[in-house]
């Protein structure tokens, strides 16, 4: 590539998930439907964990910071794809672009420690249930969450840093429907080898380390389940950790998909279909996952539906 054809770039246009304009009405419906259901399901599972003293315990401490990721990424990325959708100018600033990315990086990181996290505490409640609530501690559980934003933002620093040398690109437009990284890195003029390959390590070590605490740790669960001699006993087991490894399994599959394999220096269709799962629809997910099959967390709803009306009638 000539390098007359390299310019330093001020602003990118994301070209968005099609450009056929008779899905444009659809897919802002769509999209705007699910990014409601996201908002609603995420801060209503904030705000039930908050108000009610029943789900006061380590488990819901670490779904209530899931629910809090999981609203943030959501909010980084749809409103923008849904102006983009119905406007003509698809533009984002260079500054809005590494802000987007830096936020979006960041949030998806502490999601996957975060995950990790929530199955190790799986595993201390339902290997060693006595000690439960003297092992994961509030300290411990306020350290271990901190940790996962920690590493999320470090992680987000490292390849924003890097992605900001890149002096050029030969194009402005992003076939993206967001600012991340592989698409962007695509569009360089100068070699970008260092960017991808930390870009491939640090996904790959992130989820090696996060799959091996979860691989160990359910484990360890299914072989304490194995040894319950009570039926009602594992049914209860496995209905715990059920939500869990869902989540798990849609969001690493997705994030192994993407990330963690060679780059092919270009953005393709089906790279921004994966990344919808666990950019738009995973976030819309995890909250009913967590309460479709979740006793206490519907019992709790179900508490204050009745406070809530109890309260209106008595003011009325």
């Amino acid at each position: 590539m000539g390098k007359e054809n390299c310019t330093s770039a001020t602003e990118f246009i994301l070209l968005g998930l099609s450009d056929v304009p008779e899905l444009t009405v659809f897919l802002f419906m769509v999209f705007l439907l699910i990014y409601g259901v996201t908002v609603l399901g995420n801060l209503g599972m904030i705000a039930l964990i908050q108000v009610s003293s029943r789900l006061h315990t380590p488990m819901y401490f670490f779904l209530s910071h899931l629910s809090f990721v999981d609203f943030c990424y959501s909010t980084i990325i749809v409103p923008k794809m849904l102006a983009n959708i119905v406007n003509e100018d698809k533009a984002i600033s260079f500054l809005g672009c590494a802000v987007q990315f830096y936020l979006f990086c960041t949030c998806v990181v502490t999601e996957v420690f975060l995950l990790a996290m929530m199955a190790y505490d799986r595993f201390v409640a339902i290997c060693n249930p006595l000690l439960y609530m003297v092992t994961m501690s509030r300290d411990l559980c306020v350290e271990l969450v901190s940790c996962c934003y920690l590493g999320g933002t470090v992680c987000s620093l490292i390849h924003l840093c890097l992605a900001l040398q890149i002096p050029s690109y030969r194009s402005n437009v992003i076939n993206h429907f967001f600012c991340d990284l592989p698409p962007l890195l695509s569009l360089a003029c100068t070699d970008v080898f260092m960017n991808e390959l930390l870009l491939y390590i640090v996904a790959t070590f992130n989820e090696i380390i996060t799959i091996v605490i979860i691989l160990t740790s359910y484990l360890f669960i299914l072989i304490t389940i194995l040894k319950m001699h009570s039926a009602e006993g594992r049914y209860k087991a496995f209905s715990t950790c059920a939500s869990h490894l869902t989540a798990i399994v849609v969001f690493h599959g997705t994030i192994l998909f993407t990330y963690c394999r060679p780059s092919t220096g270009d953005s393709t269709d089906t790279d921004k279909v994966a990344t919808v799962f666990y950019t738009v629809v995973i976030p819309m997910l995890n909250p009913l996952i967590y309460s479709v099959r979740n006793k206490d967390v519907k019992e709790a709803l179900r508490k204050m539906v009745r406070s809530k009306i109890f309260s209106l009638r008595t003011f009325s």
